[in-house]
């Protein structure tokens, strides 16, 4: 039996490449405090002679490494991450070379809902979290209102119960 699968064409904000690159620059500007501090620390405490040339060594990694983060990586995953939401099934696709390609029967859905948090919340995105028996995915970066009407979608698909309205 063969059953066709349509390609996810769907993509995720645009706005997740700017905020990608915010909370990167602020993870990689901790990093490198904290490696100026120990420099600092070696100088100060005259610490081993080997010290100082390693942090040396990773702060220049770290810096190779922000600029992927910053500048390539947030416009790379955002252009190459798609999903489609059918009646049937739940698809996620991303990556350019190491492409992951999961198809979530609906049947198999457990939960749904949306998170956010505060650099999220700054550019008014959603991440949506699909529950299965065995496992959880998400979609990063949905707009606000898409991420609501996406949940209500994949809920009544999968006739999953909200438990919110329950409780009132």
């Amino acid at each position: 039996m063969y059953i066709h699968i349509e390609e996810p064409t769907e993509k995720i904000s645009k706005d997740a490449v700017q905020m990608w690159r915010l909370t990167n620059t602020i993870g990689h500007a901790i990093a490198l405090i904290i490696i100026a501090v120990l420099l600092y620390c070696t100088d100060y405490f005259h610490w081993y002679g080997w010290v100082s040339p390693v942090l040396y060594s990773l702060g220049g990694l770290l810096i190779l490494s922000a600029l992927y983060s910053i500048l390539l990586e947030p416009v790379f995953v955002q252009r190459h991450w798609r999903y489609r939401i059918d009646e049937e099934f739940i698809q996620l696709k991303n990556g350019k070379w190491n492409t992951k390609h999961v198809v979530i029967p609906m049947e198999k859905v457990e939960y749904v809902r949306t998170e956010q948090g505060p650099f999220l919340r700054k550019y008014g995105l959603y991440d949506l979290e699909v529950g299965t028996t065995t496992s959880n995915h998400t979609i990063p970066a949905i707009p606000q209102a898409e991420a609501e009407r996406l949940k209500a979608v994949i809920a009544t698909y999968a006739k999953v119960r909200d438990e919110e309205e329950e409780a009132i």
